[in-house]
């Protein structure tokens, strides 16, 4: 058989992908490669885990992760479908590859055959890729164009897999098998006018525990419960393992004799999870009683399979329960307010209502090995001055979470109080946090309708005045002295060495953030206005490095995989001018001569320059003569390769009229593509040399921005250079300095020897965030 014998009937015959898979019919028994020189286009990207047999379709390849991408390609007339080759990853990891750019000379190999229960299709790697043009507009059809190749199969190509995972996490649902209601009975029992259970959770405990051989085989009894908790998805996929769907979740439940918790196994999540919710009332048969994992005592769990055996359960209504079989309402909820909050113990769960006044861009935080993806939330409830902060991570609830934006009414269950050291509280969650997007459910509690009856008195104009959407946040407060931030280490800063920051910078992946330290001296500070780079004001030592890694740059953290040494050179970010980027993507090139990233300002941007007025008493550089003075400050048209602030680093005023694109732009692999008003465009940026090695870093400071106004400090200082840097804002008890009064003092920052942390972020398409939270003076 050919390799091509799997290619869909209803491709064209001529289009360009089937061509350049033709070879292939002529050597079915090597590996060899082909080069599509024809531009493409990048439909789709959908991850999955590898497994044991994975590892021997790239015999050269040392797995630095679990996952596998398959790609989906396509040439205006067909689709094909292919998987990246692993060395190839990290490209997708930290968004440099992407959906929607245009591509050419795509390099494919036939993968090996026989490995996997579609050995009549070929399957075929992506080994390298060059990126033409970034987000383009392609066909509006293209989802209906016909499959080449093997790609009319559904699942991953390479592995033993049935279902993609989303991109960004692993707790999240991904895709349309995931059914949103309750598959049909298999077997129609005949029931009477009421049903009534034949067991209880208190017999199979009992039983169970007691070794009766009854509660140790298959229950065939009827067992009817009410759900009053939903766990998150868990999912167990390795690549040593080959479980074709390792999902499992977790439902709390109880009847009038006791509670106990229904494990949901593999595919009984894919039909189950989406379909029950707390308050539901379900009946259980044929299913098996296990020792509860990891339980402090003796209890017991209810496994729910679809197979071996296959576990019957059915949502029904109440009415259809006998009365005095019917399971008590779920246990009455545990509402906090902002008031009460502080008072919470660490730990404890509660749940809260509010009207979310920011939302935070999406980011992610490592755990272990795994990416964990996040935001900051703001509610407010009107029971005291302070909001309620939250940070969110995933629940397996994303339609909920890609809709979140202020001035939307948003109920939490499950949280947990954190405390930090300084005495900040927040919640986060547990594993059965749930998100409602309304209070309409639960509006007959009295917390409930006490929030809402303060909701409807509020002024929709002045709500509408402090919502943000997105930019940079950080929470809880940081210390404000070097003393605290060390107490707060436990005696150890994490001093890093200018060359070991870049390397740790170069690891993160797309919206990885972390947090870290070195010691540095100032040797320039600028003050810009987004859109107006070309007219900053700035403070340099003259006698210090002026070379540095620019947050606008991210030049020196590109992946290994990206050839650099043939790409058209780019113009300088102060052109104003566009460039198309030219990246050769091969698994086998080594790092060198990469080109510089650069954020253009955006057309039409509307902003007015503060500093002219203010700014009159300092000399144009065009005219400075030379002194001997080592520190100079100046207005400059062009200042020394000035950075840019990336919109995603802003926080956004939110505007109903562009509600669906704002929310779109802080989520993971969101852009921002609507005009908006930013809560505050003024920046400053450092430019930091490294007492260790002298490397050079610029950092965006945001002394007024939203973080600060988000969270104001509640400690007053003088806003001099010293407390503004140690404090990461200006005082709130008093007007913040000018920007010409700030960089005329910025001459006292001159060899000073300070402890700055750096908030990083990887913000993806070759864009490093580098944000200086606090700095703090070193005796």
């Amino acid at each position: 058989m050919s390799r091509l014998a799997g290619c869909s009937s209803l491709a064209v015959p001529d289009c360009i992908l089937r061509r350049t898979l033709a070879p292939f019919t002529t050597a079915t028994n090597q590996r060899s490669q082909v080069v599509c020189r024809e531009t493409l286009y990048l439909l789709d990207i959908s991850r999955y885990t590898s497994d044991q047999g994975s590892s021997v379709y790239f015999p050269n390849t040392i797995f630095t992760g679990d996952n596998l991408y398959d790609v989906t390609l396509s040439d205006g007339d067909c689709r094909l479908r292919v998987t990246l080759d692993p060395r190839l990853n990290g490209l997708v990891e930290k968004y440099v590859l992407r959906r929607g750019l245009a591509v050419q000379n795509a390099t494919l190999a036939p993968a090996m055959t026989g490995l996997t229960d579609r050995t009549e299709n070929e399957s075929f790697i992506l080994v390298s890729v060059e990126i033409i043009a970034s987000e383009t507009k392609t066909k509006s059809d293209q989802d209906s164009l016909p499959w080449t190749g093997s790609s009319d199969v559904s699942g991953p190509l390479l592995a033993n897999r049935k279902l993609f995972l989303p991109l960004w996490n692993n707790v999240d649902f991904h895709g349309d098998a995931w059914m949103k209601t309750a598959p049909p009975p298999e077997e129609q029992e005949e029931t009477p006018t009421a049903l009534r259970p034949t067991v209880t959770v208190k017999d199979l405990r009992q039983g169970f525990l007691a070794h009766d051989v009854w509660a140790l085989r298959t229950i065939q009894r009827r067992l009817i419960l009410r759900i009053t908790a939903k766990s998150h998805l868990t999912y167990y996929g390795r690549a040593e393992k080959n479980c074709a769907i390792p999902y499992q979740a977790l439902l709390k439940a109880h009847d009038s004799s006791g509670s106990v918790s229904l494990v949901l196994w593999n595919s009984a999540c894919v039909h189950w999870y989406r379909a029950i919710k707390p308050g539901d009332v379900v009946s259980l048969s044929h299913f098996r009683v296990k020792n509860q994992y990891q339980s402090e005592g003796d209890d017991i769990e209810i496994s729910v399979n679809s197979r071996n055996p296959a576990t019957r359960i059915a949502p029904i209504s109440e009415a259809s329960v006998a009365p005095d079989c019917l399971p008590p309402p779920a246990p009455a909820s545990n509402f906090c307010d902002s008031a009460e909050l502080p008072s919470r113990s660490p730990g404890t769960q509660c749940d809260v209502i509010g009207l979310l006044t920011f939302t935070g861009r999406a980011e992610r935080t490592r755990k272990d090995s795994e990416l964990l993806e996040y935001r900051w939330l703001r509610l407010e409830d009107g029971r005291s001055s302070c909001p309620i902060w939250i940070q969110l991570f995933a629940t397996s609830q994303p339609q909920t979470h890609s809709h979140l934006h202020p001035l939307m009414v948003l109920l939490c269950s499950c949280l947990k109080v954190v405390q930090t050291a300084a005495g900040a509280s927040y919640l986060t969650n547990t594993p059965f946090t749930q998100l409602h997007r309304s209070g309409k459910r639960k509006s007959q509690l009295p917390a409930v309708k006490q929030f809402l009856d303060w909701f409807r008195q509020q002024d929709e104009k002045r709500l509408l005045r402090s919502a943000l959407i997105g930019g940079f946040f950080t929470y809880p407060p940081l210390p404000v002295s070097l003393e605290e931030y060390m107490r707060h280490r436990q005696g150890d800063p994490g001093f890093l060495q200018g060359a070991e920051l870049l390397r740790e910078i170069k690891t993160l992946c797309y919206r990885e953030r972390r947090t870290f330290c070195i010691q540095a001296t100032v040797t320039m500070v600028r003050y810009c206005r987004r859109g107006k780079e070309n007219r900053c004001i700035f403070w340099r030592d003259t006698s210090s490095c002026l070379s540095s890694f620019s947050p606008s740059s991210s030049s020196k953290f590109l992946p290994s995989a990206v050839n650099q040494s043939t790409p058209r050179s780019l113009p300088s970010p102060a052109s104003g001018r566009t460039c198309k980027r030219k990246l050769l993507l091969h698994s086998d090139t080594p790092q060198k001569g990469r080109p510089r990233a650069t954020v253009q300002p955006e057309a039409g941007n509307k902003t007015a320059i503060l500093f002219d007025t203010s700014m009159e008493f300092l000399q144009d550089t065009d005219e400075e003569e030379e002194d001997d003075d080592s520190s100079s400050y100046a207005t400059c048209p062009s200042p020394p390769d000035p950075p840019r602030v990336f919109v995603e680093t802003l926080a956004m005023r939110y505007d109903p009229a562009h509600e669906k694109k704002q929310v779109a732009a802080v989520t993971m692999g969101g852009t921002l593509t609507c005009a908006a008003v930013f809560a505050c465009e003024d920046y400053y940026t450092l430019s930091l040399k490294a007492l260790s090695d002298g490397v050079c870093v610029d950092a965006i400071f945001l002394p007024q921005s939203s973080s600060s106004s988000l969270s104001p400090s509640s400690h007053s200082h003088g806003n001099t250079w010293a407390s503004v840097l140690s404090h990461g804002a200006f005082s709130s008890h008093a007007p913040p300095p000018s920007p010409g009064d700030l960089i005329a003092t910025a001459t006292l920052l001159a060899n000073q020897k300070l402890a700055c942390l750096l908030d990083v972020c990887n913000l993806g398409r070759e864009s490093t965030e580098v944000v200086i939270s606090r700095a703090f003076r070193m005796t």
